[in-house]
C-alpha cells in the first residue's frame, strides 16, 4: 500500500470516528432536550396542582373560620368558639337608647306582641350588626371598624315600601313623629334622635356570578388575587363578604327577586374587600388590591391610595361570634380534610423541588454536551480545511 493510500485510509477512519462521535453527541443532546422539556412540563403541572390546592385551602379556611392569626383565638377554657353571641351585640345596641337600632331591638324583644300593630315589621330583616356572625374576634373588630357605627346600626329592609314606613312625613315635609319607628318610640317613652341609615335590599345591585359549589353558606365564587407566579399572596385569608356567617334564621331569606343576603347586603357592604393576616402581608399585596383590604392586626385600606392609619378604634358594636350551636356538624371532618389538603400541598412542594433539582442537573449536562458538540464541529471544520490544504495538486 502506498503512502498516499495509507494516508487516505487513516483519514477515512478518522472521518468515520468524527461522524460517529458527532452523531452520538447530537443524539445525546436531543435526548437531554426532550428530558428538559418533560421536567419543565412536570413542574408546570405540579405548580398548577399546587395552586388549585392553595385555593381550596383558602376556601376551607374561610368556611371553617380557621384564620390562624399570630395569636391563638381561643377562650381561656380552650374553646375555639368564644361565647360572644348575638345577645352581647344586642346589649351594645340597646345602650344607644334613642337610636333607630335600639328601638328596633326593643320592638323585637320586649314588644313582640305589638308586631301586628306595625305591619312594616314583617319586611324588616334587622340591624346589620345582628345579621352576620364571624369566627374570629379580630376579624369582628376590623370589619366593624371598616363599616363604621352608622352602617353597623343600619336597619335592613326587604322592600322600599318598608323603608318608607319607617319614617313618614306631613304635607310640609316634616317627619311625622306619630308613625313608623317614631310612633313606636313615643309609645314607650323614647324619642328617636338624629339621622339613621336604612338599607333597602330590593334596590341594591346584587352580585352577579357563581357560588362556591356545595357550600351550605352559599359563599360567592370570587376570583382570588394572584401573583405573577400564579400563587395566592402570602397571608391572604379570603374576601370579607365570604367570611361572614349567616345564621340559619336568615340563611334562606330571599328578596322579592329571589336573592339572598350575601349577594345583596353583604356584597354591597364589602364588595371585593380582601382580608389578610397582617399589615405587612396586606402591603405586600398592594398591587392586587382593588376594592380595599383589612388585616387582622388592624390595617385598613378603603380603596387604592386611601389608608387608615393610627391605632384601632373601639367601635363598641361588633358582629357576634359564632357559637358551637351554629358550627356545622361536619366541622371537625372538614378540618381534617383541610389538614389533608395541606399535607397534599407539602407533598406537591417536595415533588416540585425534586423535579427542579433533576431539571437543573439535566440542563447542566445538556450544556456540557452542547459545548462538546460545538468543539467537535470546530475540530471537523479544522480537519476539513487541513485536508484540503494537504491534498496533492491534481495533474492536468
Amino acid at each position: 500500500m502506498s503512502a498516499l493510500d495509507e494516508m487516505g485510509t487513516r483519514a477515512s477512519s478518522q472521518l468515520e470516528s468524527v461522524v460517529y462521535n458527532s452523531k452520538k453527541l447530537e443524539d445525546d443532546i436531543h435526548s437531554l432536550g426532550l428530558k428538559i422539556k418533560q421536567h419543565e412540563e412536570n413542574i408546570n403541572f405540579l405548580k398548577r396542582q399546587k395552586h388549585l390546592v392553595d385555593d381550596k385551602i383558602v376556601d376551607m379556611q374561610v368556611a371553617l373560620g380557621k384564620y390562624h392569626s399570630a395569636d391563638a383565638h381561643t377562650s381561656d377554657n380552650g374553646d375555639p368558639f368564644n361565647k360572644h353571641g348575638e345577645e352581647e351585640t344586642v346589649e351594645q345596641i340597646l345602650k344607644t337608647e334613642n337610636t333607630a337600632a335600639a328601638l328596633l331591638c326593643q320592638l323585637k324583644i320586649q314588644h313582640a306582641s305589638q308586631d301586628s300593630q306595625f305591619s312594616w315589621m314583617k319586611d324588616v330583616i334587622g340591624v346589620v350588626a345582628t345579621i352576620g356572625r364571624v369566627e374570629d374576634e379580630n376579624l369582628s373588630w376590623i370589619l366593624s371598624e371598616y363599616l363604621g357605627t352608622e352602617t353597623m346600626q343600619a336597619v335592613v329592609c326587604r322592600t322600599h315600601t318598608c323603608v318608607k314606613s319607617l319614617e313618614m312625613y306631613d304635607k310640609d315635609g316634616r317627619v311625622n313623629e306619630t308613625s313608623g319607628l317614631y310612633g313606636f318610640g313615643a309609645s314607650i317613652g323614647k324619642t328617636l334622635e338624629g339621622r339613621f341609615l336604612a338599607i333597602c335590599l330590593e334596590n341594591m345591585r346584587p352580585y352577579v356570578g357563581d357560588f362556591v359549589a356545595d357550600d351550605p353558606q352559599r359563599r360567592l365564587d370570587l376570583l382570588k388575587p394572584k401573583l405573577p407566579t400564579g400563587e395566592t399572596p402570602s397571608g391572604f385569608l379570603g374576601f370579607a363578604v365570604n367570611m361572614i356567617n349567616i345564621d340559619h334564621s336568615n340563611l334562606y331569606f330571599v328578596t322579592t327577586n329571589g336573592l339572598g343576603l350575601r349577594e345583596t347586603l353583604f356584597f354591597n357592604l364589602f364588595s371585593y374587600l380582601q382580608v389578610y393576616k397582617t399589615r405587612e402581608d396586606m402591603l405586600q399585596a398592594l398591587p392586587l388590591i382593588v376594592d380595599g383590604a383589612v388585616s387582622l392586626d388592624g390595617g385598613i385600606i378603603t380603596s387604592k391610595g386611601m389608608f387608615y392609619l393610627g391605632k384601632r378604634t373601639d367601635v363598641g358594636l361588633k358582629f357576634p361570634k359564632c357559637s358551637r350551636s351554629v358550627v356545622p356538624d361536619t366541622y371537625f371532618v372538614d378540618e381534617t380534610a383541610m389538614k389533608e389538603e395541606k399535607w397534599k400541598r407539602e407533598r406537591l412542594q417536595d415533588d416540585i423541588r425534586r423535579e427542579q433539582i433533576v431539571l437543573d442537573q439535566t440542563k447542566f449536562n445538556y450544556e456540557i454536551k452542547k459545548q462538546e458538540f460545538l468543539k467537535m464541529l470546530a475540530q471537523c471544520s479544522t480537519y476539513a480545511t487541513n485536508q484540503q490544504l494537504h491534498q496533492p495538486a491534481r495533474v492536468r
